[in-house]
């Protein structure tokens, strides 16, 4: 295989590697380094010897994540206030024609569940990816992570019920997430509290993601009254020359507020019953900084 087919090999494999490798991480920048280690193993691989190369670029590229992330946790690094993933762009296009496919795609990397995931297990986390996102089989994972068949069964079954015992109830419909995010933004905008708490559960939760680097809640809010009274004092203390605009983030519609051309907050919902249950404003500048060119 010469090198230009092996770099054209890699790049049609590219989006399926970034995606286990952000679903595992949560964070943009270790994904794309994770990549690109996987790259400089596959340019150095005897490639004559690879029968199945999508199989070998996902092997190699779960476990460079694995490695990351026990590195990760090892650091035991704390973080200012609450943590949510870094945003990731998600725009399925043409690749994933099928409905449930897409759907399940975006379940497996919206911001609800990515952090549910961090709380797995680096091995945990890498057979729920490839089992629930990715659809591969027991036999296919086992081989990948250098594990006996029923230990994976065994990991995906623990992690699956931790997942969907943690997981908050959500609707994926984007046309319904579409519509409530207009209406959030034009009751925010507006500083309209009676019109946001209609849009409002009355359980709702807010969490503020800003890494101690930008003004957010340190703790989660709950209830419609303290988080639409929030957004309310928020807007109206917004930058006079912020703007907004509605992109897919994790899955799902989002928010991005920019100040001058400056990424400056993403504000993503939950949304279930015709109500949002849950607002997450990522307003970390570290977390945003892929987000200045899209």
């Amino acid at each position: 295989m010469t090198t230009d087919i092996a770099t054209d090999v890699f790049e049609q494999h590219r989006p399926v590697l970034v995606g286990v490798a952000y679903r595992m991480l949560g964070r943009v920048a270790d994904a794309e380094d994770v990549v690109q280690e996987a790259w400089l193993r596959w340019a150095g691989a005897d490639r004559s010897a690879v029968r199945e190369p999508r199989a070998y670029l996902v092997r190699v590229t779960t476990r460079l994540a694995i490695d990351r992330l026990r590195q990760i946790k090892a650091r035991g690094e704390t973080y200012v206030g609450p943590w949510l993933p870094e945003p990731y762009v998600t725009d399925f296009g043409d690749t994933v024609p099928d409905t449930a496919e897409r759907a399940v795609l975006a379940d497996s990397v919206s911001l609800a569940v990515l952090v549910v995931l961090e709380s797995l297990s680096p091995l945990e986390r890498a057979v729920f990816v490839l089992r629930e996102a990715f659809g591969y089989p027991y036999a296919d994972i086992a081989a990948m992570l250098d594990r006996a068949e029923p230990a994976v069964r065994q990991l995906a079954g623990r992690a699956r019920k931790h997942v969907d015992e943690r997981r908050p109830r959500y609707e994926v419909d984007p046309a319904q997430r579409r519509d409530l995010t207009e209406r959030f933004l034009a009751a925010a905008a507006d500083g309209d509290l009676e019109g946001l708490m209609s849009l409002l559960a009355p359980d709702v939760r807010l969490v503020g993601d800003s890494g101690g680097k930008a003004k957010a809640p340190l703790r989660v809010l709950e209830t419609a009254d303290k988080v639409g009274r929030f957004l309310v004092g928020a807007t109206r203390k917004s930058l006079p020359d912020l703007s907004v605009r509605v992109l897919e983030l994790n899955g799902g519609p989002a928010v991005l507020a920019l100040s001058g051309d400056k990424p400056d907050a993403v504000f993503q919902l939950d949304v279930a019953d015709g109500r949002i249950q849950a607002v997450y404003i990522i307003r970390n500048p570290d977390k945003l900084q892929a987000l200045a060119h899209v």
